[in-house]
């Protein structure tokens, strides 16, 4: 399998572009801005001529969530076009497409996890611009996954992780948001989840039942100040400085483009089509932690 990664420099395009090696089936190949520009359908072309890939997994969005709010056409640009454009792309050439999404496509006021079947209503310039991605991707190619995730977390710079590390060591009480709710999701763990199923999918174990969209997120769910709480005392553990954590209200961190309170997915259908479950995000939070000690020794 030659697998084609859009886009490079988002969490979830690193962990894929680090996983993949191991896996001796899938040649990954990644390309993003200038070799490959999504926005542009003659790139897009190019970059498919030059590698022919067999499978397409689109890493590049637009993620800047307060920024899209005053960037509108920025945003849908890149999550609505680019997206539209690399799945015709793909269909053209008869290629499976793997489009990463987000649970920003829904109000987070259900009190219940959101399940697939769930109306979407995006109230972020963001969401709106990922939910207009997804139906561009399923009007282009009917041989798409769509995953959408929530929270996703890693050693990346410019992180949550990394940022609450690195304010550990500051004078005063990390002030972290308590009311909003989610599924952490390690990138690592789900890029290994998206390369078993890619391995599925050239492994023909995967019948035409599979294409859809589905919820991928890690395993039980937590606040914000619950998955710090959990990084500080992984950090703990290994030597790192500690910090007291004072948990505040959504309200008491404003922010140009709100956070859905709720952003528990529900991945059942995830387990039951491909046979696959994420880890506890506590897992990946010991992971993380350990990562970013290796890659940052300012933080021992």
């Amino acid at each position: 399998m030659r697998l084609l990664i859009a886009g490079w420099h988002g969490q979830i395009a690193r962990a894929l572009i680090e996983a993949a090696p191991s896996r001796t089936e899938i040649k990954a190949l990644a390309a993003g801005r200038p070799a490959l520009d999504v926005r542009d359908r003659r790139s897009i072309a190019r970059a498919f001529s030059d590698l022919e890939p067999t499978l397409v997994i689109n890493g590049a969005a637009y993620t800047a969530v307060d920024k899209a709010e005053t960037d509108v056409d920025g945003a849908f640009a890149l999550n609505r076009d680019g997206a539209g454009l690399v799945a015709q792309s793909a269909a053209r050439r008869n290629i499976p497409v793997i489009h990463l999404s987000t649970h920003y496509v829904f109000d987070g006021t259900k009190d219940q996890p959101y399940a697939e079947g769930d109306a979407p209503s995006p109230v972020t310039v963001y969401g709106r611009s990922k939910l207009a991605g997804e139906e561009a991707v399923r009007d282009a190619n009917p041989r798409h996954i769509i995953l959408r995730t929530s929270w996703v977390f890693s050693s990346k710079r410019q992180t949550f992780a990394r940022r609450v590390l690195e304010a550990a060591g500051g004078d005063g009480p990390l002030r972290i948001v308590a009311d909003q709710h989610g599924n952490p999701t390690y990138a690592p763990h789900l890029a290994e989840a998206i390369l078993d199923i890619a391995h599925k999918l050239a492994a023909k174990e995967l019948g035409e039942e599979a294409w859809g969209t589905y919820h991928a997120a890690g395993t039980s769910t937590a606040s914000w100040h619950g998955l710090a709480a959990e990084l500080l005392a992984e950090g703990a553990k290994r030597g790192l400085h500690g910090a007291p954590l004072e948990p505040i209200a959504s309200s008491d961190y404003p922010s140009r483009a709100p956070r859905p309170a709720n952003a528990e997915l529900d991945c059942a259908k995830f387990e039951a089509t491909f046979g696959l479950r994420l880890p506890p995000w506590q897992q990946g939070a010991a992971a993380c932690v350990e990562r970013l000690i290796f890659e940052d020794t300012r933080l021992t």
